[in-house]
């Protein structure tokens, strides 16, 4: 049996001819407002490793830019705990700043996993957390009529070692003195194997079609394919695409500004930059970040994070376009959504209420 549509999302009457993934992308155009999480190991770092802060980086790239060895990076996982993430708080959240869905990352560029993936142990159930973080909020959502996207890094990881990052950019911790490659772990040259680390990755996104409650998968890690040779055919991500429909016909896919350009809808980073994402009537979803420039948390921002007045213009601003806003928190080490993130998306749904019809 295929997966539920999110319950926020009404079946066709028997009069309706639209298929699931039609009444999905038709309630997606009116969504408006949804609430992004960068969650994962490099949230225990807090934009820090040894040195200062990472500059003008974001937290959630701490691996790459410190950068932190390989092994070192990969035994914080003994410290994830996610003793404060809590699903159905992220929920009310979610609902009481007027926002109509929740994305969680579910796997960022660094390879950790926010579920229970039978493909390895490198992930939050194998960890002191021993938690289904993607379960238990996807199932919040259903319970709370959120609708549920599912980020997974696609383009970009630097745990497996066909990975397109690790295997095609040669230029990784150049700059450093302690580069992040181990070259006795990661493939280089004729040694990469794509298909390899691209079969791993259907592996994974078919198991997250699986959860029930979700509205679709969103990919990230455009850059590594647009920047080799043949790349949009070589990523395979039109099959990627069939497989998602195949499994669960109701979900919708996209991969930021769009890679094949047959995605369901394009999500631009901070704003649509004329060329670059396509006009062909598909909807468009505008993502940004609550901190200056971070996605994952990063301690270095506290008390500096946007507040409620830009949140609103922003909103505005996709409006315009038109287009939803998906508007990022990046939950401390523990999983909760720092204070003042909370205090600005309380403000902004008081005043959505209080002006309700006027955006």
């Amino acid at each position: 049996m295929y997966p539920a549509p999110p319950t926020c999302i009404d079946f066709p009457s028997p009069d309706d001819t639209r298929t699931l993934r039609e009444v999905n992308l038709d309630w997606f155009r009116t969504a408006r407002f949804g609430l992004f999480m960068h969650y994962g190991l490099y949230s225990l770092l807090e934009g820090k490793w040894e040195n200062p802060y990472v500059d003008n980086k974001g937290a959630e790239w701490i691996q790459w830019w410190a950068p932190v060895p390989r092994q070192e990076y990969m035994a914080l996982k003994e410290q994830f705990t996610a003793d404060e993430f809590d699903a159905d708080a992220i929920c009310r959240l979610a609902l009481d700043a007027g926002m109509t869905y929740v994305n969680l990352t579910t796997q960022h560029h660094d390879g950790f996993s926010l579920w229970d993936t039978a493909t390895n142990e490198y992930s939050s159930m194998h960890a002191p957390a021993r938690r289904d973080l993607v379960g238990e909020l996807t199932d919040a959502c259903g319970r709370h009529g959120l609708g549920s996207f599912l980020y997974y890094s696609h383009g970009r990881e630097w745990y497996h070692p066909d990975g397109p990052d690790t295997a095609t950019e040669p230029s990784r911790g150049v700059n450093s003195s302690k580069p992040i490659v181990d070259t006795d772990y990661f493939h280089h040259g004729e040694d990469v194997v794509l298909d390899r680390y691209l079969d791993h990755v259907e592996a994974q996104v078919m198991e997250l079609c699986q959860y029930p409650h979700v509205s679709g998968i969103w990919l990230d890690g455009i850059g590594s394919f647009k920047n080799i040779p043949d790349g949009v055919r070589r990523s395979r991500a039109q099959e990627l695409y069939d497989n998602i429909h195949a499994a669960a016909p109701h979900l919708l896919v996209a991969y930021k500004q769009g890679l094949t350009y047959t995605e369901d809808f394009y999500a631009p980073e901070r704003e649509i930059r004329e060329g670059t994402v396509p006009h062909d009537g598909r909807p468009y979803e505008i993502c940004s970040t609550l901190q200056p420039a971070s996605w994952g948390y990063k301690a270095a921002d506290d008390g500096n994070h946007h507040g409620p007045d830009w949140v609103m213009e922003q909103l505005r601003m996709a409006a315009a376009i038109p287009a939803n806003l998906l508007l990022n928190t990046g939950p401390r080490g523990d999983g909760r959504i720092p204070d003042e993130d909370v205090r600005t998306l309380q403000e902004v749904g008081r005043r959505l209420r209080e002006e309700e019809g006027s955006i």
